[in-house]
């Protein structure tokens, strides 16, 4: 005898999945749009100039050629280790900084500090463009030309870190707070040993989208680092496609070394990305 009464929720089922087809296939196509350009992107670094000029979308055989002709004409590994030492620099001290800022604004704020914080948040509105020479002439005359100092300096307290620690800091438990005074602890080690260890996915989103910026950043440090053995790995890209014929396979084969590192760090800590950017606590 057929029992009849699972009949409707098959049948629910079944439609269920008729009216999530299109969800799928714009999922689909949305991932392959996503994905395809890095594919392009090794593909092409794998290829001669004149193949990913004619748009070959396989892969080839030149990518030692072009890995021999990038390393034989730039010094690669220069810029890449600058580009690691500036933002891993910047990164660690911005999310002191930052975080610091951020933990004062909400955990002892008042409203003479709501009204400076209004004013940092304004800083938001103006143009990197528009400091950019005040800002030259400064690193100038403190003697910070082609140094990290003068690449991290103007990056290392952004209005939107300090926001964006200060609205996760409105989840810290105040609880743990009170118990730690009511113990000894100063208010630095309260910072150091309590507010730290609890806001870890936070410090982990801040991490990524800090190193992610000094990374690619471009326009600054070709102004503050005008020396060749001090350029970063996007002056590099930049000077690569700078000449009046580009080898396309030499460039992308830049572009990869110069994507790879970021793709890792996000890949790596992008759990605790997503949860330090929707507010989450631990």
């Amino acid at each position: 005898m057929t029992n009849t009464t699972n009949m409707p929720i098959k049948r629910n089922k079944s439609s269920i999945q008729r009216r999530l087809i299109p969800t799928y296939i714009f999922l689909i196509i949305a991932s392959f749009l996503s994905v395809f350009p890095f594919y392009w992107m090794i593909s092409a670094a794998t290829n001669k100039t004149l193949d990913v000029a004619r748009g070959k979308l396989t892969f080839g055989s030149a990518a030692g050629e072009n890995l021999h002709n990038l390393l034989a004409n730039y010094d690669l590994w220069t810029a890449l280790g600058n580009s690691f030492k500036y933002a891993i620099v910047q990164t660690v001290v911005a999310l002191f900084i930052c975080s610091l800022a951020g933990y004062g604004f909400e955990l002892y704020h008042d409203k003479y500090k709501d009204l400076v914080f209004s004013i940092l948040l304004l800083a938001m509105m103006v143009p990197q463009v528009a400091t950019m020479i005040p800002l030259f002439k400064m690193m100038s005359k403190m003697g910070f030309l082609n140094t990290v100092w003068g690449f991290m300096l103007p990056a290392i307290s952004t209005p939107f870190l300090i926001m964006m620690f200060r609205q996760n800091s409105r989840n810290f438990p105040i609880d743990i707070l009170e118990a730690a005074r009511i113990d000894g602890l100063s208010e630095i080690m309260i910072f150091f040993r309590m507010y730290l260890p609890v806001m870890k996915a936070t410090y982990a989103a801040a991490a990524v989208i800090t190193f992610m910026n000094a990374w690619n950043s471009y326009l600054w440090p070709k102004v503050v680092l005008n020396k060749t053995e001090a350029q970063t790995m996007p002056m590099l890209i930049a000077n690569i496609s700078g000449g009046y014929t580009v080898d396309y396979g030499l460039l992308m084969m830049g572009v990869l070394f110069c994507s790879v590192p970021t793709m890792v760090i996000f890949f790596i800590l992008q759990r605790q990305f997503t949860e330090g950017i929707t507010g989450a606590v631990k």
